[in-house]
């Protein structure tokens, strides 16, 4: 080697080192960078590689286009896009028509117990959205929902008059299971709005009603239709709904044929099952690119400054009792009638119309089944252990990187937010189909256990608690940071021992609330699961599918309380507003 090629060499092998004595972020740059793209980019690097695979999932294979070539050339495709679309749509417009009628009542005018409203509002988060599915076909199954049995009763019908069982019905339940969130994110931009615009309209002569549609309603534009993008991402990739209320009648969406092809087929057809997921993928993909720059165009419309005010109430007069009305009914089917309903089927033998016998069919039975079945036992420890294990390392990693984003200069910090855009989109069936891939391919004992489910969780998630952490870490003065390595401790310590605890309340907020949905989960845990590492998601979809009702209604109604618990000590302990609002 000659000594000019050496030298060469020898720069190159210190160049890292000489980095990071220059700049002491850039190891854990690299590191939380490498990570990052670890978690996002490999899954979906062989969610493609799978799509264009020749031979099924674990056998050696070549490329080829002949999955697509199927795929596009099938009339079927066509018909679930379609579908979805109609679903996804249908389902958005719906969430945020209800959002913002509640949003409006409870933040902006006097009508009674708005504040009641404002808080029960989010209590549909807590609930596992397979059971809120559930809960409404135990209401209107045509054949044993306790509404339409009330109907037919009462009005002398011989066939129920509502279906559950139909498009409509599922833009109903997923319209339901997602306004919470278009609610947070509505209501936070009419706190933000500076109400001299409605009082400058108000004394010109405007009434309540136009003042809402030509002032209020245009400003809040850009909130309302990033809701109804994000509402409308959650739909077209969720599998909650549609695998209670669109397997059953075989109304195919994206979600549903991924789940047929790589779980219900015989023998299970992966290589197409991420062909279609790809297509998801992009699909979505594209939507969180809208909506993120749907939310950057909200800037253009603040209109909060600098001064003070007190936000003006618009009195709605005798329609006040109205608008509570109104708000009260929205709440009463998006969370008290279906948490109703999970608890008496948790407490009956069997389904059926509440009656004078009823009190002689009340049991304990099916809490005392959960408690003692072994099965059961051991779906909620793994939940928990993915719960516990899951929130805590996807808050460290949320941690260093919003402090790399927020608080560096680091180049390079840029790829990081742009790594994180991935999870974003990411369907948790295709992410689920991809990660199937790349650990039946790489050579790590990761297949087939609890591990390959955690792994799947802290991917989908991280931008969650991302979100939380950012703005956490935002309102920490740098001289605090500064002091900590005036006085010679390093990155590590300094992160430690001065920024962590500081980040506490947004750590310890976010934390709750990645264990809530780790606990209830089901989308990716129902295509990464086994015998031996099943969390609960799972197992309620299998006491549906096997007709045990008051289990399943028992489970839930336990799963619930807990999510409950740990919100209400969430709250206490940090702000919850600035996460929900992340979506």
């Amino acid at each position: 080697m000659s000594v000019g090629a050496a030298t060469a060499f020898a720069y190159i092998r210190q160049w890292p080192l000489r980095i990071a004595r220059q700049d002491s972020h850039w190891p854990i740059l690299l590191g939380v960078v490498g990570l990052i793209a670890y978690l996002s980019l490999s899954p979906t690097i062989m969610l493609l590689y799978g799509s264009f695979k020749s031979e099924p999932l674990g056998v050696p294979g070549g490329l080829t286009l002949s999955n697509y070539i199927n795929v596009y050339a099938d009339p079927v495709t066509y018909e679930l896009l379609l579908n979805s679309l109609v679903f996804a749509g249908g389902s958005s417009i719906f969430s945020v028509a209800l959002a913002t009628a509640l949003a409006w009542i409870t933040v902006r005018t006097n009508a009674p117990f708005r504040r009641v409203f404002e808080l029960s509002a989010i209590i549909p988060n807590i609930f596992p959205p397979i059971m809120m599915a559930v809960s409404w076909t135990l209401l209107l199954s045509p054949r044993i929902g306790l509404i339409n049995r009330m109907l037919m009763g009462l009005l002398g019908l011989e066939s129920a008059p509502l279906n559950i069982y139909s498009m409509t019905g599922m833009i109903f339940v997923e319209g339901l299971i997602t306004a919470p969130l278009a609610f947070l994110i509505i209501s936070g931009a009419l706190y933000s709005m500076d109400p001299a615009l409605e009082e400058s309209a108000r004394v010109a002569g405007s009434g309540n009603i136009q003042i809402a549609w030509r002032i209020t309603f245009p400003i809040v534009r850009p909130a309302i239709l990033a809701a109804v993008t994000l509402n409308f991402v959650r739909a077209i990739e969720g599998f909650d709904t549609p695998a209670i209320i669109a397997l059953p009648t075989r109304i195919e969406v994206f979600t549903t044929k991924i789940f047929r092809e790589a779980i219900g087929a015989y023998p299970p057809n992966h290589n197409v099952a991420a062909t279609y997921a790809m297509t998801l993928l992009a699909i979505t993909l594209f939507l969180v690119y809208v909506y993120r720059k749907l939310t950057v165009r909200t800037e253009a419309y603040v209109t909060v400054t600098g001064r003070g005010y007190r936000p003006t109430l618009v009195d709605l007069g005798r329609w006040r009792y109205a608008a509570t009305v109104i708000a009260g009914v929205i709440l009463f089917f998006s969370a008290i009638l279906p948490f109703i309903v999970l608890i008496y089927g948790s407490v009956v033998s069997y389904i059926h119309p509440p009656s004078p016998k009823t009190m002689s069919l009340l049991t304990t039975e099916h809490y005392a089944y959960i408690l003692t079945d072994r099965r059961t036992y051991e779906a909620f420890r793994t939940s928990l252990f993915l719960a516990i294990t899951g929130a805590t390392l996807c808050m460290l990693l949320a941690s260093l990187t919003a402090y790399i984003t927020v608080k560096t200069k680091t180049v390079g910090r840029g790829a990081i937010e742009a790594l994180t855009f991935i999870p974003w989109a990411f369907p948790g069936t295709a992410l689920a189909i991809g990660l199937l891939y790349l650990y039946i391919q790489i050579d790590l004992p990761i297949y087939a256990t609890i591990w390959i489910i955690l792994i799947g969780y802290i991917t989908r998630f991280l931008p969650y608690g991302l979100r939380s952490m950012t703005s956490t870490i935002v309102q920490i003065h740098n001289e605090l940071e500064d002091a900590s390595k005036a006085c010679g401790a390093g990155f590590l310590p300094t992160f430690c021992r001065i920024l962590l605890p500081l980040m506490r309340p947004g750590f310890i907020a976010g934390w709750i609330i990645l264990a809530t949905i780790f606990l209830r989960e089901f989308s990716i845990s129902v295509f990464l699961y086994t015998p031996n590492a099943e969390p609960i998601g799972p197992r309620l979809y299998h006491f549906f599918i096997d007709g045990e009702i008051g289990p399943m209604s028992s489970l839930a109604v336990i799963v619930s309380i807990v999510s409950i618990i740990l919100i209400v000590v969430a709250r206490r302990l940090g702000k919850m507003e600035t996460y929900y609002q992340s979506g």
